[in-house]
């Protein structure tokens, strides 16, 4: 394993690497590389792959390292069972701040990897849909992807959500879900806990089912953001006003938008919204660690307009932030032809509703 590490396996030495691991191991060969291209592929999600065990399609599915640890910070001094534990990762952030812990999994090559990934943790094979412990927070990470596919329904889950929550109902059970899942489907299937949204590194990394007895009071949808440490619920005020742009424009973390809380997250900061139905917020000074947008000028929105502004200001190299205008932002950045010397942010969007409705354009400075 180690002499098959040291190989490059870049596009330019993929052919020639292989020919020498085949030569050296023989019918090892595929599968040593394949450990190796995807333990550099982990590396991105876990501080520990230089030593795991993966498949291509469980990769893809696990949890990155501070998204599982956030989870286990949760769940702090219980007994846990994760009924789909696959590989091992939510068991390994776990394994420090449970109480008890025990994994399963249905799959037994991905079980047979978790016995090599995490061997201090109790293992067995089962299927989710058959309940095999009491008294335990089971943890659950139905399959959402099929042929390297996102599935957004949750009933095409693998385990089905609906199926699961059914089998479930009277436990407490945390169930990892992508972002993109349908929160009002998820609602209709019966699901009456907190839903948490979790980003990292500025992308939306899940949405998180907490059961009732695992959630917050009062809380139905929670915002977490990894980088700054800040969360924010629908139990907190919601009143923000709607006003024309002060000196800076906010384009808030992809959780609090997709977990529903805009008007929460300006309430708490001091911010108003553009429009009732645009994600964009405006304030006269910055939350703390919030990257902004200086505003310089406001234009009505046409690509001759936008061209001659950025023109009179020497702009070279733009940034194109769109919400509620069919454009596309690198189509557009090609057109405007841009020669200067300067750089810039421009934020598209559309203020105002039916026939007053105007697409507007900001062109600002970057508070970062």
């Amino acid at each position: 394993m180690r002499e098959v590490g040291r190989l490059a396996l870049t596009d330019s030495t993929l052919v020639s690497d292989i020919a020498w691991a085949r030569e050296r191991f023989g019918e090892h060969a595929a599968a040593l590389v394949e450990t190796t291209v995807l333990r550099r592929k982990a590396a991105a999600k876990l501080s520990h792959a230089e030593d795991w065990l993966f498949t291509d399609e469980a990769l893809q599915q696990a949890t990155a390292e501070p998204v599982a640890r956030h989870r286990a910070r949760r769940l702090v001094g219980q007994r846990v069972h994760d009924a789909t534990c696959s590989i091992g990762t939510e068991l390994a952030a776990l394994a420090d701040s449970a109480a008890l812990l025990v994994g399963s999994d249905i799959d037994p090559v991905r079980l047979a990897m978790a016995h090599h990934n995490v061997p201090d943790v109790s293992l067995c094979r089962a299927d989710a849909l058959r309940p095999i412990t009491r008294g335990a927070v089971v943890l659950l990470d139905p399959a959402r992807r099929r042929g390297g596919r996102r599935r957004f329904d949750p009933r095409d889950h693998t385990p089905a959500l609906d199926a699961l929550l059914e089998v479930y109902r009277d436990h407490a059970v945390v169930v990892k879900c992508a972002p993109g899942i349908d929160f009002t489907a998820v609602r209709q299937l019966g699901f009456a806990g907190e839903i948490e949204v979790t980003s990292l590194a500025g992308s939306v990394r899940e949405a998180c089912l907490w059961s009732m007895n695992l959630a917050q009071a009062g809380v139905s949808r929670r915002a977490t953001i990894l980088d700054t440490g800040e969360q924010i619920t629908d139990a907190e005020p919601d009143d923000c006003a709607v006003a024309p742009a002060g000196r800076w424009i906010v384009d808030p973390d992809g959780a609090v938008v997709r977990a529903g809380l805009v008007r929460h997250y300006a309430a708490r900061h001091g911010l108003w919204q553009l429009d009732r139905a645009i994600a964009y917020l405006s304030g006269d000074r910055l939350p703390d660690g919030v990257r902004g947008f200086e505003v310089l000028e406001q234009i009505d929105y046409s690509e001759r307009r936008l061209r001659q502004a950025l023109s009179a200001r020497d702009v070279g190299a733009l940034e194109i932030l769109v919400r509620g205008v069919d454009v596309d932002p690198d189509r557009l950045r090609s057109r405007l032809r841009l020669r200067g010397s300067t750089t810039a942010s421009a934020i598209i969007t559309r203020l105002g509703s039916g026939p007053a409705s105007r697409a507007t354009v900001f062109i600002c400075r970057p508070s970062r």
